[in-house]
């Protein structure tokens, strides 16, 4: 309704004084990127934190350590609940650094949930290792070798010693 529209728009610049407006459908995507352009338009430049061509805080262990994880819970889906960690063995460049070779463990509170990682003839951790290691090339922007290992450590959530070990902050739970 273009008429309640503009009644609208006229009693909000009656009480608030705007620099701009525009009229957008999120709904439709109606003049959103319009709307993203003017906010981008007026936020001020602020000082550079990192530098230039860091794009992440966090080290890249952790960030593959993540992917891996991913890719477990989107292909394990309701079958493996949340009770799956992945630590980083190791991290090796190699050829000159044209390969990174990466060893990694996922991490399971009981045997029924390693064996729903490792699949039927080991189909399942060859499908999270393919998706995982095309994902891992893309962020390292090199060649990957990843081998995956399912290792089964009872009750690892209320254990403070692998909440440590698997780099969760042990001081935001209690024991």
């Amino acid at each position: 309704n273009e008429e309640k529209l503009q009644s609208n728009i006229e009693s909000f610049k009656n009480h608030f004084a705007f620099s701009g407006g525009i009229t957008i459908s999120a709904e439709f995507g109606y003049s959103v990127d319009s709307l993203l352009e003017m906010i981008i338009n007026r936020l001020s430049v602020g000082p550079m934190y990192y530098p230039e061509d860091q794009i992440l805080d966090l080290p890249e262990r952790f960030v593959v350590a993540e992917i891996i994880r991913e890719k477990v819970l989107l292909k394990t889906k309701e079958e493996i609940p949340h009770s799956v960690a992945v630590t980083i063995e190791s991290f090796k460049e190699k050829n000159k650094g044209n390969l990174v070779e990466i060893n990694a463990t996922i991490i399971v509170e009981r045997p029924s949930q390693k064996m729903i990682i490792i699949g039927k003839g080991g189909q399942m951790i060859k499908s999270i290792g393919t998706d995982a290691r095309r994902d891992i090339v893309k962020f390292l922007n090199q060649k990957v070798y990843l081998e995956l290992f399912v290792k089964v450590e009872p009750n690892w959530r209320n254990n403070k010693k692998y909440l440590k070990e698997f780099g969760y902050k042990i001081d935001d739970y209690k024991n």
